[in-house]
């Protein structure tokens, strides 16, 4: 067998996984997610992470040669659900239907993640579901990477509060069928089609139940959920759940395509509708939701379904994918503008591959790749099945003799991997693969792989099960002309409605742009997609004025700075190039090409602080009327800024403009205004004054070196602070983070209302967009 590198061996020992293509997946943050029987493994590959890089965990088998692209390190935490605590259902109803023999043995299920920024780190949520039929939520308290999560919300002990009914036997068992969820899946993030893009979690937990109604739930910030709506839809247990990408139809409206399947073997789908209004000044703001007929797909046929999932296919239409034992069906509507429509079958082939091989075995992987227009299907048995031409006339045969991929050829290209990586296995090892999916977008993939041997038909209890992930290229493709148009599409396309953090859009491009060989060669082009195109969007920026110190002034203040400082697209397209040349820089290994690399990082970052400073400075200008002394020196230091050598004249005009008018709104009458420099500080260690002239770190007449917080600029001298993932800058925590002394931890000159509201604002770090943690 032909030998294929292979990037990260990772053993988990003690561990049982059920085959599902949810049993690996990636969140919204670029962490791989590996669900076991008792736990969940939350992976973060170190492609582009910037912190306590002590903490990697490495393969246990490095690559032999070290040329070409280096094996992948991880961070790693687990999250472990325990047994106890569980509901009782007995205690609800006493009816057959309402009985949970997942209880017996409580075992993980299913797993899905909410888009990005959702959690009070701003990053993911995982919805975790048991075989008992519950459902919690869980999120990283205060590191994502390598620290503890936290059970959030108890959402069964909320679904049978809210379908509590009468006191009847009828009724307590219609209230445990819909309290007890058969399935679940986490929609995207909404896109209302609005610039700049409003804070508003347009996200939905959509839970199917026994009762065969779909429940649709929202998460709030106080860790809590809202029911949504009800929807009764089938007279089965719904046992898969996918919910494609929201599509906007006019600003403000979008819409998305729900499908789920039953017990029975049906399959169904809806549209739903959401809408949002402009106008609206509640908090939360009132997202109206409606559900639209449903639309048959597959009729009963006693035949269950293995796998669900929506496919999205670049610039065109999606696609529904669903298996059963020994087949694959697409459907795709009829308005779609793809070259097929309705509903397609394949009948899947046996790959010969040990002697557990069939193709009856459940899916564990469905995975299109657009470069290739392939969709690839992945069995439990370890073997591959490949649909061609998915967007024109999809076929299972291969366009021609030469294809590098095929069936075949994937499936033993695993198969060599798991004879590479086991110790002494023969056609009687089977190569089991509970959970597969894309690493790259391409040809690299990750999954996870056990040895068994189900000929012998012997027990192995858990403490015997050995699991491996693993990140292996299954074919080769150096195609770089493709490499670099998806590099430009990143950054073109990024938009913040995805709900995608920079780590996982640009993962493909850490992983391979680690090849110096292949960097050098690709250097010139990626340089020039790096640099900044768009003009500056900070001069749309428009705020309203605030006359009066209203109750909920500060909490619309916030609103706006979050909106405006994280819902404009193409300053998410600046922060991911900031952080790929920061990338670039690092890897090239050429000092010239660093010195070119490091003027567009440093021109990027010009571009992003004159952006984010004006923004600021425009928020600044509409409270004016309602600044205090005590704002002052925030103020102040802000005019400073826009006056530093190389900021647009423009800029430090508006900031002039700001200091007039705040010295006149503060002090009315010149002779009260103080005449020490406020804006300075005292260093630390020596208490000798020091001068704002330089944002990142701040430096005394005694030498005494100090950073700065990257959003007030104030002097780091606390240990209450955050570190962001991506580039490692630090900022002083929000004084309303959970398990924080309650004294006021800001230097004094920091006392101010609006300090707290920015640091309440920035979630996620102003030069990279990446999410913040916490150590200690």
């Amino acid at each position: 067998m032909a030998s294929h590198p292979v990037y990260t061996t990772l053993n988990v020992p003690t561990v049982t996984s059920y085959p599902s293509v949810r049993c690996l997946q990636w969140s919204s943050d670029g962490q791989a997610c590996f669900a076991t029987k008792t736990a969940a493994y939350i992976m973060t590959p170190d492609h582009g992470v910037h912190f306590d890089a002590s903490s990697v965990i490495k393969s246990v088998k490095e690559r032999k040669d070290h040329e070409g692209t280096p094996s992948i390190g991880w961070f790693r935490t687990i999250i472990p659900f325990e047994k106890s605590d569980l509901p009782r259902w007995p205690e609800y109803s006493q009816a057959w239907g309402a009985v949970s023999l997942g209880s017996i043995d409580v075992a993980l299920w299913d797993v899905t993640f909410s888009p990005s920024g959702l959690s009070p780190d701003s990053g993911c949520i995982l919805a975790g579901l048991t075989s008992n039929m519950d459902l919690t939520l869980w999120t990283a308290s205060k590191n994502c990477l390598k620290g503890e999560w936290i059970k959030a919300c108890e959402v069964t002990t909320f679904l049978l509060e809210t379908f509590a009914g009468d006191a009847t036997s009828t009724g307590q068992t219609v209230q445990a069928l819909n309290s007890q969820t058969t399935s679940m899946t986490w929609s995207r993030q909404a896109d209302f089609g609005l610039t700049p893009t409003p804070p508003v979690d347009g996200s939905l937990l959509i839970v199917g139940n026994r009762a065969g109604s779909l429940v649709f739930l929202r998460y709030r910030p106080n860790e809590t959920v809202q029911h949504v709506l009800t929807v009764p839809v089938m007279e089965a247990w719904l046992t898969h759940v996918s919910c494609s990408s929201w599509t906007p139809i006019k600003p403000g409206t979008c819409e998305a395509l729900v499908a789920y399947a039953a017990a029975d073997g049906s399959v169904q789908r809806s549209k739903v509708t959401q809408s949002f209004s402009i106008e609206a000044d509640s908090d939360p703001p009132e997202l109206r939701l409606t559900f639209d007929a449903s639309e048959k797909i597959s009729l009963p046929d006693k035949t269950s379904v293995t796998a669900l999932s929506w496919v999205e296919i670049p610039h065109k239409r999606r696609v529904l994918v669903y298996c059963k034992p020994g087949k694959v069906f697409l459907w795709c509507h009829s308005s779609s503008n793809l070259g097929w429509s309705g509903s397609l079958s394949y009948r899947l082939k046996t790959q010969k591959l040990s002697v557990g091989s069939s193709s009856l075995h459940p899916a564990s992987g469905i995975q299109y790749i657009a470069r290739q227009d392939l969709l690839i299907l992945t069995l439990f048995d370890g073997s591959f099945h490949v649909i061609y031409n998915l967007s024109g006339e999809p076929t299972m045969t291969p366009p021609m003799n030469d294809t590098l991929v095929t069936s075949e050829k994937l499936s033993q290209a695993v198969r060599s991997v798991f004879v590479q990586t086991e110790n002494d296995v023969d056609s009687c090892d089977m190569n089991r693969v509970t959970g597969l999916t894309s690493y790259d977008g391409s040809s690299t993939f990750i999954w996870v792989q056990e040895a068994s041997r189900p000929s012998d038909f012997s027990y192995k209890h858990d403490a015997k099960h050995n699991s491996t992930l693993l990140v292996s290229s299954l074919w080769n493709d150096n195609d770089d002309d493709a490499l670099v148009n998806e590099f430009q599409a990143v950054f073109d396309g990024a938009k913040i409605t995805a709900g995608l953090a920079p780590l996982h859009l640009l993962r493909p491009f850490f992983f391979h742009l680690q090849d110096r060989t292949k960097l050098l060669a690709l250097y010139p082009r990626i340089l020039d997609l790096l640099k900044p195109r768009n003009d500056d969007h900070s001069l749309l920026v428009n705020v309203p004025t605030w006359t009066s110190m209203m109750p909920e002034l500060r909490r619309i203040f916030r609103t706006s700075l979050v909106q405006h400082l994280f819902g404009w697209d193409v300053l998410f397209s600046l922060r991911m190039r900031l952080s790929m040349a920061d990338f670039v820089w690092k890897y090239i290994g050429d000092e010239s090409k660093q010195v070119e690399c490091g003027h567009v990082a440093q021109d990027l970052l010009n571009k992003i602080s004159h952006r984010v400073l004006r923004t600021i400075i425009r928020h600044l200008t509409t409270v004016v009327t309602l600044l205090t002394p005590n704002d002052i020196p925030f103020v102040l230091r802000m005019v400073v800024q826009s006056l530093l050598p190389g900021s647009p004249e423009d800029l430090s005009a508006e900031g002039n403009r700001l200091q007039n008018i705040s010295q006149a709104a503060v002090y009315p009458n010149p002779q009260d205004t103080p005449v020490t420099n406020t804006f300075n500080e005292l260093c630390p260690a020596c208490q000798v004054e020091v001068p704002l002239q330089d944002i990142t770190t701040a430096v005394c007449a005694n030498g005494h070196t100090w950073a700065r917080c990257s959003i007030t600029t104030f002097i780091l001298s606390t240990t209450l602070v955050r570190t962001c993932v991506g580039c490692s800058r630090k900022a002083f925590l929000p004084l309303s983070t959970p398990n924080t002394p309650n004294h006021n931890w800001l230097p004094e000159a920091a006392h101010s209302w609006i300090v707290e509201e920015l640091l309440e604002a920035v979630h996620r770090c102003l030069f990279c967009n990446n999410s913040f943690v916490t150590v200690l």
